[in-house]
C-alpha cells in the first residue's frame, strides 16, 4: 500500500482512488447542499402555513370587536395575540399604510414605509403608482438585531357582508379590502432545527465519504493494485531468466485473463528455451549428417563426371566406327558391279550394305544425342521425337529382350522446345523402365491429348512391368543424386534432370506405382498455340 501513495503519478490504483475520492466529495457536497435546501424549503413551507393560520386566527379574533367598532377590545386582542413565544409583533393598517392597531402601542398612528413588504407585496411601485403586481409575495424573512430569523407575513381583511350591512356604514360594499394584518413571527425554532440537521447531515456525509473511500481503496488494492504488482514481480523474474514461476492469479475477470495470457507466454518461452537446448544438442548430429550428405554428393559428382567422360569417349569411338562402316558400304557398292544382279553374291552384298547403313544410322543417332550443342527452341512434333528415340534404343543390348507397345494418338503434337531435351527425357524414362524390369518385359509408351485448366496438353505415358517403387521413396524420386538402383547402376540424376526440363517448359510429371507390378510415369507438356 505504501508503494501506491509514495509515487501516485506512477500508480493506476492511486489515480483511481484520488479520482473516485474527488468524485465522491463533489457528489456528497451536492447531496448535502440540496438536502439542506430541501429541508429549509420544507420547513419554510410549514412556517408559512402556520403563519397564514396565525393571520386567519388574528382576523377571526378581531372580527367582532372591529365590527362593533370597539377599538379597545381590538387593541386588547392584538396584545393578547403577541404574548405567546415566537410572536414578535402584530399590526393592522389600512390601504394608506396607517397603523390603526398594533401589539406595540408606540406604533399606533404611524405609517409603514412604502419600500417594505407591506406595500411591495401587492404593488409594483408603491411610491409612484397604485398598479398591483402580477405575482404577490406576502411573506419574507429577515434577520433581527439578535441574529435570529424573523418571518414577516401579511394577510388581508376582506369587506364581508357583515361589515357593509352594519349600522355604522363605515365601508361601502364596493370596497373589497378593508385593511391588512401584518405579523412578525420568530423562526428561532426553525433555525435551531436547521442547525442541528446541518451538523448531523455534515457528520453523516463525512462518515459516509470516509467509509466508502476506505472500502473503495481496499477493493482497488485487492482487485487492481495487488494483481498488477504480482504481474510486475513475475515479469521481473522472467526478465531475469526465471521461467518456472507462473502468476498465481485465478480470477475470471480481466486481471485473470491477463495472468493466463502471461502464464501462457511463460510456457511458450519455456518450451522455446527447451527446444533451443535440444537444437543445441542436435546441432552436432545435424552437422555430421550434412557432412555425410556432402561426401555422398561429392562421390556422385565424381561418378557423374566419370559417366560424362565415358560418354565423350563412346561418342569418339562411335565416330571412329562410323568411318570404316562408310568404307564398307562404298566398297560393297563397287563389288556389286562385278556380279550379276540377283546372284547369290549380289544378295549377300545387299545384306552387307543394308546392315552397314543400319549401323551407321544408329551411330549417327547416338552421336546426335551425345553431341553437346546449344539449346535451340523450335516447333517440335513430339510423336516424331518419341519414335526416333525408340528406334535409337531398341537395337541396343539392354533392350534386346524388351518388347515395346507403342500407342501414339494420330495427331500432330507440336511443342515449342529443343529436340535434344525431349530425347533426353524419353531416353531416361526408357532406361529406368528397362532397369526396373532387369532387361525383360514390356514397355508401353503412348501419347494422348488432355485438358488442364482450360489449356491443351499432351500426356506421354511410360509404363513398365518392373518391381515398382516403394511408398517411402516416392517423395524423393526427383531429388538430385537420389536413386534406388544398386551402386554403379545409376547416378540419381536422370529423373531430376527430366523433372527440371519438364517444369521449365510449363509441364509436370506424375508417378503411379505398385510394388511388384510396375510403374507408370505421366509426362504432361503444354502444346504450342496454334497461332504461333
Amino acid at each position: 500500500m505504501n508503494r501506491i501513495f509514495r509515487h501516485p503519478d506512477r500508480s493506476i490504483a492511486a489515480k483511481l482512488m484520488i479520482a473516485i475520492g474527488l468524485l465522491m466529495i463533489i457528489v456528497s457536497f451536492i447531496f448535502w447542499y440540496t438536502t439542506l435546501q430541501k429541508q429549509k424549503n420544507d420547513l419554510m413551507t410549514i412556517a408559512v402555513k402556520y403563519g397564514n393560520s396565525f393571520i386567519d386566527f388574528t382576523r377571526q379574533s378581531t372580527h367582532y370587536s372591529m365590527l362593533k367598532f370597539q377599538r379597545e377590545d381590538t387593541q386588547k386582542a392584538l396584545e393578547n395575540l403577541s404574548t405567546p413565544a415566537g410572536v414578535q409583533n402584530v399590526n393592522i393598517y389600512d390601504h394608506s399604510g396607517k397603523i390603526f392597531f398594533s401589539s406595540d402601542e408606540s406604533k399606533m398612528g404611524q405609517s409603514v414605509n412604502t419600500s417594505t413588504l407591506a406595500c411591495m407585496s401587492c404593488h409594483k411601485d408603491p411610491e409612484t403608482s397604485s398598479e398591483l403586481a402580477t405575482e404577490q409575495h406576502k411573506w419574507a424573512v429577515y434577520e433581527s438585531a439578535e441574529g435570529r430569523s424573523i418571518m414577516k407575513i401579511i394577510g388581508i381583511i376582506p369587506n364581508s357582508r357583515d361589515c357593509y350591512t352594519a349600522a355604522c356604514h363605515v365601508h361601502k360594499e364596493e370596497q373589497k379590502i378593508l385593511g391588512f394584518i401584518e405579523a412578525d413571527l420568530s423562526l428561532g425554532l426553525i433555525d435551531e432545527a436547521l442547525l442541528k440537521q446541518r451538523l448531523a447531515l455534515t457528520a453523516y456525509v463525512i462518515v459516509f465519504v470516509l467509509f466508502v473511500s476506505l472500502f473503495v481503496g481496499i477493493i482497488i488494492y485487492k482487485i487492481i493494485s495487488k494483481p498488477v504488482q504480482q504481474l510486475v514481480d513475475e515479469m521481473e523474474k522472467v526478465a531475469g531468466g526465471d521461467l518456472d514461476h507462473p502468476v498465481p492469479i485465478t480470477s475470471k475477470d480481466e486481471m485473470g485473463m491477463l495472468a493466463r495470457a502471461f502464464n501462457s507466454m511463460i510456457k511458450d518461452l519455456r518450451q522455446a528455451r527447451d527446444q533451443r537446448e535440444k537444437w543445441t544438442q542436435q546441432l552436432e548430429e545435424e552437422v555430421q549428417k550434412k557432412t555425410a550428405e556432402i561426401e555422398r554428393t561429392h562421390a556422385n559428382l565424381i561418378q557423374t563426371e566419370k559417366l560424362a567422360s565415358l560418354g565423350r569417349m563412346a561418342a569418339g569411338v562411335a565416330h571412329e566406327i562410323n568411318n570404316p562402316l562408310t568404307g564398307v558400304v562404298t566398297f560393297s557398292h563397287l563389288l556389286k558391279k562385278h556380279f550379276e544382279p540377283g546372284s547369290e553374291a549380289d544378295k549377300d552384298l545387299n545384306v552387307i550394305i543394308e546392315q552397314s547403313e543400319r549401323c551407321s544410322k544408329i551411330i549417327n543417332n547416338l552421336l546426335t544425342f551425345a553431341r553437346a550443342t546449344p539449346s535451340e527452341k523450335g516447333q517440335v512434333n513430339l510423336n516424331d521425337v518419341l519414335s526416333q528415340t525408340i528406334f535409337m534404343i531398341k537395337n541396343q543390348a539392354k533392350f534386346h529382350h524388351i518388347k515395346f507397345d507403342i500407342n501414339l494418338e494420330d495427331r500432330q503434337f507440336i511443342i515449342t522446345g529443343d529436340t535434344s531435351q525431349f530425347q533426353q527425357i524419353f531416353l531416361n524414362m526408357f532406361i529406368n523402365a528397362a532397369d526396373a524390369m532387369s532387361g525383360r518385359g514390356t514397355i508401353t509408351a503412348s501419347t494422348r491429348s488432355v485438358k488442364e485448366e482450360n489449356r491443351d496438353f499432351v500426356e506421354i505415358e511410360f509404363t513398365d512391368e518392373g518391381c515398382g517403387i516403394k511408398e517411402k521413396d516416392m517423395s524423393k524420386l526427383f531429388e538430385p543424386f537420389y536413386t534406388t538402383k544398386p551402386v554403379g547402376k545409376g547416378t540419381g540424376l536422370g529423373l531430376s534432370v527430366s523433372h527440371g526440363i519438364v517444369k521449365h517448359l510449363g509441364g509436370h510429371i506424375k508417378v503411379k506405382s505398385t510394388v511388384g507390378k510396375g510403374t507408370s510415369f505421366f509426362v504432361r507438356l503444354p502444346l504450342a498455340d496454334r497461332d504461333s
